[in-house]
C-alpha cells in the first residue's frame, strides 16, 4: 500500500513566487490542498519581499505539513540582476523549508516540463494544460501557482521512478 505524501512545490519570484501542495494517495490519485502565488509589490524594498515570501511558506508549511519541498533549480537568465533577484527569492523559499525541518529537492525547468508534459522545451501555456488535465479545475488559472504544482508533480513522478528503480 502506497503512503499518502504531500509535497510543496515552488515556483520562485522576486514579484510573483508561486506554490502549490499536492498530496499522493491510495491508486496513484494525486489532489490539490491549496495552491497560490505571493504577490509582491514593486514599490517595497527588496529586503521586505523576501522576508515576506520566507515568512507566507513557513505559514503554509505549518498548517499543511508537507514532507518535502520541490523547487525550480537556478537557471541562466539573460539580465544578471534578474537572475540575483531570482536567487535570492529562491534562498528566501529554501530557508522557509530548512527552518521547518522539510528536505528540498531541486528540479531544473527542463525536468520539470519532462516529468509533467513529456517535452522538457514546453512552453507555460503546454504546462498549464496539462497541469489542469492531470489535476482537475483546482488548478488555478495563475501561471506562477501552476508552474508550482508542476514542480510538486515533478517530484513525485521522479520519486515513483526511483523506487521502481530500487525494486528492479
Amino acid at each position: 500500500m502506497m503512503e499518502r505524501k504531500r509535497i510543496i512545490g515552488v515556483d520562485p519570484g522576486s514579484l510573483h513566487t508561486g506554490y502549490g501542495i499536492v498530496e499522493s494517495g491510495k491508486g496513484g490519485l494525486i489532489r490539490v490542498l491549496i495552491s497560490g502565488t505571493i504577490h509582491l509589490s514593486p514599490r517595497k524594498p527588496f529586503t521586505e519581499r523576501l522576508g515576506l515570501i520566507f515568512r507566507e511558506l513557513v505559514k503554509i508549511i505549518k498548517e499543511f505539513r508537507p514532507c518535502g519541498m520541490a523547487i525550480e533549480d537556478v537557471f541562466c537568465a539573460a539580465n544578471p540582476k534578474t537572475a540575483l533577484k531570482l536567487g535570492q527569492a529562491r534562498g528566501a523559499a529554501l530557508l522557509s523549508a530548512i527552518t521547518e525541518g522539510i528536505p528540498v529537492y531541486e528540479y531544473s525547468p527542463l525536468e520539470i516540463k519532462q516529468a509533467v508534459v513529456g517535452y522538457g522545451r514546453a512552453s507555460k501555456n503546454q504546462v498549464h494544460r496539462m497541469i489542469t488535465t492531470l489535476l482537475g479545475s483546482h488548478v488555478p488559472g495563475d501561471s506562477h501557482a501552476s508552474d508550482a504544482l508542476a514542480v510538486a508533480l515533478c517530484h513525485l513522478n521522479s520519486e515513483k521512478l526511483r523506487n521502481l528503480s530500487k525494486v528492479r
